[in-house]
């Protein structure tokens, strides 16, 4: 941890990127053995990335949906975790190893955030797949939408509902392993 990080609490967040747009994925729905729910699946290209980041601990998340997937969109998203992390805490963000994801000259990281990367090929490691999950078989599946816009404003509205729910953030997100003890 960095000197900024002494004598703070450390908040645990986890983080990740999740496509969501007009060819998307179809989720798995109970029904009748036999059977086949019919679902809508549309076939064009439109699409938006969905940055996402919670403190299991704290309840809460934060999100910025961007149009691609690169330093320049993490380094909106690093900006946007570190006004969510509390006033005297230093976050350990949980991260994959992406590209975007590399300490450098071009990523910036809050004084106030710590990158720490997941071990390459361990996704499941990662609650935020989780949440990605939930979102998509609540909220972000099934659906045909008109334009680029209305994927944006699916996208808001699925992270909202989610953000409006700590209690299903702590649910979510909650590791055994993933825990600072003071």
């Amino acid at each position: 941890m960095p000197a900024s990080a002494a004598d703070k609490e450390i908040e645990v967040w986890f983080q990740d990127e999740a496509r969501v747009g007009q060819k998307g994925s179809i989720e798995y729905v109970w029904a009748p053995i036999g059977s086949r729910p019919p679902m809508v699946r549309d076939n064009r290209h439109g699409s938006v990335h969905l940055f996402g980041a919670i403190c299991p601990a704290r309840g809460i998340g934060a999100a910025i949906i961007m149009p691609l997937v690169n330093t320049e969109a993490m380094n909106h998203h690093l900006k946007e975790i570190s006004t969510q992390v509390a006033a005297n805490a230093h976050a350990l963000l949980i991260c994959d190893g992406a590209g975007w994801h590399q300490p450098g000259e071009r990523l910036m990281v809050p004084d106030n955030i710590t990158l720490m990367p997941m071990p390459p090929y361990a996704p499941e490691l990662n609650p935020m797949e989780n949440v990605w999950d939930y979102l998509r078989g609540n909220k972000l599946s099934s659906l045909v939408w008109d334009d680029y816009d209305a994927i944006l404003n699916a996208c808001e509205d699925a992270w909202n509902f989610l953000a409006n729910d700590p209690e299903r953030i702590v649910s979510i997100g909650t590791r055994s392993w993933a825990c600072v003890k003071g």
